[in-house]
Parts: structure tokens; sequence; C-alpha cells
């Protein structure tokens, strides 16, 4: 299982190394670096330019044993947040995604 921080319009993997409690989680920061064989398509437009394909960007993602460490709970809402507001979805995949039009 993997929780996915939710910032804004970027995605960043987590993996979840530890079930503190039915509504706590330990989880660490992956590594994520960007698939060279995919190539931004850039076109003139916005403050410098527009990615036009952002949303088929693909990612090389990997475990990371120095990687943050951050403990989510289960909101009553029930969403995953941690103490610093950072939003998560768990998921059974993790996910990077970079806004290059932001």
């Amino acid at each position: 299982m993997y929780a996915n921080a939710i910032g804004y319009s970027d995605v960043t993997p987590f993996e979840i190394i530890r079930t503190v409690s039915d509504k706590c989680l330990e989880v660490r920061e992956m590594r994520a670096a960007i698939d060279p064989t995919w190539q931004a398509e850039w076109h003139a437009g916005g403050f410098a330019g527009h990615c036009a394909n952002q949303g088929t960007q693909r990612w090389l993602i990997s475990s990371n044993d120095t990687g943050r460490i951050v403990r989510i709970r289960r909101q009553k809402d029930g969403q995953w947040k941690s103490a610093h507001g950072e939003r998560f979805r768990l998921s059974d995949n993790p996910i990077r995604f970079y806004d290059f039009n932001f």
C-alpha cells in the first residue's frame, strides 16, 4: 500500500512503512525520477510556455531508505493528513505527478 501526498496539483509518492493504529500510519517519501523516454511538448503560452502532454508523463519510482518519514492520521471526514496539513490518499500504486503548467 502507498500514500500519495496531494499538494494542489502535484502528487508525491510515499510508501506505508508502519501501521501505528487503524487511524495512524507512518509513511516514507519515495524516490521519483522522470522517465528519460518521456519528452515534454512545449508550446508558446502561459508565462513562458505550455506543456501540452503533461497528462502522459511517466516516472521511475523506487523506495528510498533515507526519505523523510511522516505520521499521517485519518480525520473524522475520512481524509488522511499529516500534522503539517499535507493531504494524503491511500492507493495500491505509487503516483508522481508534476504540474509543469502551474
